[in-house]
């Protein structure tokens, strides 16, 4: 089942997704009303407290980054090993953004580069659950972009420049509520052209383990979103591109890219 977040008659709605459009179930005074797409204005998934992701998460990004720093190119060096421990990060709420909507290149960024992945949404407050617990504290799955200003990634020892500007979020369409398939794929595009693919079984880390250790430093709540991580392709956005994230059975993902005012 796929749960939209709208805006319809000044109010945000929670509604499924059906083929004429939306039915709305909250808040109760609209519940079952149907709505056409075109009435409505699609928000992002979930207003999350929380954004969280992960880096180093496939085998095959961790050794094309290695690549690119061999070369000499100023980004942030992964670890050796094929197993290296979890990078877990946050993205501020205010970076949040939904399909269709403007990624800003900022006006000091030097260069900016989309990472497709797949995110997860918790669906109750956990705290210290293991791998197996967390299955049961999943409300769905979206499409995410982790839009990552490389430069200042290299530059900071933090990455709250180049993780947290507005807009460098991106989560949608929707929330699937069934879990993906591990033999689906996560692709990303720009401008039509096919620059990530990776499976979900390739990550190191699944997104179960991820949640649980999390949950072992912080109090995760409904709605928190975290992305899962990026597989190898990640690549330059420019202003006047678009770029698409789409992953089997979850959703399609896409957004244009203009420069700062």
């Amino acid at each position: 089942m796929k749960i939209a977040r709208i805006l319809w008659q000044g109010m945000e709605c929670r509604a499924r997704v059906t083929c004429a459009g939306y039915l709305v179930e909250a808040p109760e005074p609209l519940a079952g009303r149907s709505v056409r797409e075109e009435e409505v204005e699609l928000l992002p998934p979930v207003a999350p407290g929380k954004i969280l992701a992960v880096g180093w998460n496939f085998p095959d990004h961790i050794k094309e980054m290695a690549e690119r720093t061999a070369q000499g190119q100023q980004v942030t060096a992964p670890p050796a090993g094929e197993m290296p421990p979890p990078l877990l990060f946050l993205k501020p709420s205010s970076s949040l953004i939904g399909h269709g909507e403007v990624i800003v290149y900022p006006r000091d960024a030097t260069r900016v580069e989309y990472e497709g992945e797949l995110a997860v949404v918790i669906s109750r407050d956990i705290r210290r659950v293991t791998p197996e617990e967390a299955r049961g504290a999943v409300w769905g799955w979206t499409c995410a972009n982790d839009v990552t200003e490389r430069d200042l990634q290299a530059k900071d020892k933090q990455w709250w420049r180049a993780k947290g500007y507005d807009t460098f979020a991106v989560a949608g369409p929707f929330l699937e509520t069934e879990e993906p398939s591990p033999e689906a794929w996560i692709r990303t595009r720009v401008n039509g052209r096919l620059r990530q693919e990776g499976q979900v079984k390739d990550m190191i880390r699944d997104p179960y383990t991820i949640i649980a250790l999390i949950s072992q430093a912080m109090t995760l709540k409904r709605g928190d979103l975290i992305m899962l991580g990026t597989p190898p392709g990640v690549g330059e956005l420019r202003p006047g591109d678009e770029v698409e994230v789409e992953i089997d059975g979850v959703g399609y993902l896409r957004n244009p890219v203009q420069v700062e005012e």
